[in-house]
């Protein structure tokens, strides 16, 4: 069954985010190697096991909010899905090279999610 896999921060200050997240969570955020401008985040539970992953990059526009990654086996398919069941697709399947695809919907309710597809692959 599909779950939240990954949740994505926007941020427009990273060093500023990476010290509050870190600061007020413990969470450890690190750079990812290469030319991404982007930080993995690793969580833990309250009892100090691993927990949900995330990451955190540059805000696209001024509204972009935390988005929650759906894993799914296709994100073609739940794209079709998605709209078959009325709601929208925000931006279309890209690939993001040797990690896989994101695709970013909204629901009935006016409330975004992304779809995730793990393809080392993708390029």
């Amino acid at each position: 069954m599909p779950t939240i896999a990954h949740f994505d921060l926007p941020v427009d200050d990273p060093e500023r985010a990476k010290k509050f997240y870190s600061e007020l969570f413990g969470w450890n955020i690190e750079k990812v190697d290469g030319a991404f401008d982007y930080y993995f985040i690793e969580t833990t539970d309250l009892e100090g096991q691993p927990g949900l992953g995330g990451g955190m990059g540059p805000r696209g526009s001024p509204d972009q909010r935390i988005t929650n990654f759906v894993e799914v086996t296709s994100v073609d398919e739940y794209c079709d899905h998605v709209k078959e069941l009325g709601g929208m697709v925000l931006q279309p399947k890209m690939p993001v090279p040797g990690w896989g695809y994101l695709a970013v919907c909204m629901d009935t309710e006016a409330n975004t999610f992304g779809l995730w597809e793990v393809n080392e692959n993708a390029k």
